[in-house]
């Protein structure tokens, strides 16, 4: 018999309540080529799409540990169930994200990972909102990144993704990073 796994339930609930969700965190960064350990599932997705699949996880033993306006972190009393985190955004970005979004299979089940850009964009974007912790875990992902899929960091494309979602001075460390 084989064990279910959170990518299955998220996959039959997302199914069931015709919500959608894109895969983020570890998984998005292992699926550019970047190998890195991850404790849990990170996914985004609308406030109002979390709240239709949150009863659903309830059920299954899964507990809110924090929620705030634009995140939710879930902990699951099943052992091999592992814990859950839900960042929230606007339907019009997650449209963007979902529209430019790739295709990854985890154990049968079909997941979208954001585009490498709007991957990166992410993790501008927590540093940029949260640096003491976030620059810890974000920037070595985005040089690895970078680094294995070769992007061109001193053009004009890359620097404007990183003033708009991070800050001239992450960019500049970037640049430095990659000397």
């Amino acid at each position: 018999m084989i064990e279910r796994s959170v990518f299955h339930l998220i996959s039959e609930l997302t199914q069931k309540e015709g919500v959608s969700c894109v895969l983020i965190g570890g998984f998005a960064v292992n699926h550019y080529g970047v190998s890195r350990q991850t404790a849990d599932v990170d996914y985004l997705i609308t406030k109002e799409d979390f709240d239709k699949i949150l009863p659903h996880l309830e059920k299954t033993g899964y507990q809110q540990l924090s929620s705030q306006d634009n995140f939710a972190q879930l902990k699951s009393s099943h052992l091999p169930l592992m814990d859950i985190d839900f960042m929230f955004v606007e339907k019009e970005t997650f449209g963007k994200v979902l529209k430019e979004a790739q295709q990854l299979t985890i154990v049968s089940q079909k997941f979208k990972v954001p585009s490498l850009n709007h991957l990166i964009a992410l993790k501008l974007h927590a540093i940029k909102h949260n640096s003491k912790i976030r620059l810890i875990r974000d920037f070595p992902d985005i040089i690895n990144l970078i680094r294995i899929n070769k992007v061109a960091v001193k053009n004009n494309q890359f620097k404007e993704l990183c003033l708009k979602f991070g800050t001239e001075e992450i960019y500049q460390r970037i640049l430095e990073t990659l000397k």
